[in-house]
């Protein structure tokens, strides 16, 4: 059911981490939803603003337990991985409509889990109900299902970047490399040794040099546009809080030239509202930077070919490197579900979206 000329009304479960939080301060501002719950198990109780100081007199919202959800338009699950999954019976019966944002029903095959994230699914038969929330890539299936599975952050930045290289059959889908720097958040706000000031701050930190769980949803969302990509990524995390730097290298056939790259981006991307083509011939900003998209839903992404008689021959073609840089508590997660939510209560895609980020940070 459309609901573009009423207030939809929408409760978050799992409301005391980033995530949440974040999904939390962009629907105080969205004209056309009332927050009615957010839910912590640790925080019940509790004013929102003592956990999100940022939200001080913007809501009188307290947690409460799960226990006391009642029915609502949409549900966002913000929970750690794992947990959407063993309770998505209950959590369907509360309201017709839900986004997960954890990594529960992003894959298509239960096998996978078992493969990337070392468990069974507990519930693989909804796998096949969610649809995988990015919208520039699946906008007409999230505007017509009820179930929509948020994307991982450094996932989202790779397959936006590359995805029309892939559509355009214009890559060697048996060799990408791609390396992502990613700011601390992206861990969640449970504090560790690694989260720990001495042992973060100024650190430049290989993380995950292979095997990294979102390299499941690379594979699966290229594969949409042509054979399945052979994936070799690594994460780094670095000393920001906020942002990804994807940074991916390709091998395209050594006649394409840049004007061909430049029109398969426009052709698949020029009437994006959040996507942006970022390649300067001269100034600091030449190529995508995440500091500049600090709490905007904005994907911005760049790249550059590189000069056939500057490199080695290469059976595989010529290299090209596709940048992408978003702010991963956003695009990269709750900027993306409430993108995902105008689709699927037919209010416009980019209602509440529209800061662009601040500069200088």
């Amino acid at each position: 059911m459309t609901r573009a000329n009423t207030q939809a009304r929408v409760s978050i479960v799992g409301g005391s981490g980033y995530t949440g939080g974040e999904t939390l301060r962009l629907l105080l501002d969205h004209p056309q939803v009332e927050v009615t719950r957010v839910t912590s198990e640790s925080n019940a109780g509790k004013f929102v603003h003592s956990v999100h100081p940022n939200l001080r007199r913007r809501t009188a919202l307290k947690f409460e337990s799960m226990e006391g959800l009642k029915s609502c338009d949409l549900l966002f699950l913000c929970l750690p991985h794992g947990e959407a999954m063993k309770r998505i019976e209950h959590f369907a019966s509360l309201a017709p409509k839900l986004i997960d944002l954890s990594a529960d029903f992003r894959l298509r095959q239960a096998a996978d889990y078992d493969q990337w994230y070392g468990h069974s699914h507990a519930h693989p038969q909804w796998l096949g109900k969610f649809v995988y929330g990015i919208p520039e890539l699946h906008r007409e299936e999230i505007k017509k299902s009820n179930y929509v599975t948020g994307a991982g952050c450094l996932a989202t930045a790779a397959i936006l970047s590359l995805y029309p290289l892939f559509k355009a059959g214009a890559v060697n889908h048996k060799r990408v490399f791609i390396e992502a720097k990613v700011g601390s958040s992206a861990a969640g706000n449970k504090a560790s040794l690694a989260s720990h000031h001495p042992e973060r701050s100024g650190s430049v930190r290989s993380f995950e040099p292979t095997g990294h769980r979102h390299t499941a949803e690379m594979i699966q969302e290229l594969s949409l546009a042509g054979p399945a990509p052979q994936i070799y990524f690594s994460a780094t995390a670095i000393e920001a809080v906020r942002g990804i730097l994807s940074t991916s290298h390709v091998f395209v056939n050594p006649d394409l030239e840049e004007k061909e790259i430049w029109k398969i981006y426009r052709g698949c991307y020029e009437a994006e509202p959040f996507i942006r083509i970022v390649k300067e011939r001269s100034g600091v900003y030449r190529y995508p930077e995440p500091k500049l998209l600090i709490g905007s839903n904005y994907c911005d992404m760049g790249f550059e070919l590189e000069d056939s008689g500057k490199c080695p021959p290469d059976e595989s073609g010529r290299r090209l490197v596709v940048m992408a840089a978003i702010d991963n508590l956003m695009k990269g997660a709750a900027g993306n579900a409430v993108q995902a939510m105008n689709l699927m209560l037919g209010f416009d895609e980019t209602t509440g979206l529209g800061f662009p980020g601040l500069h200088p940070v």
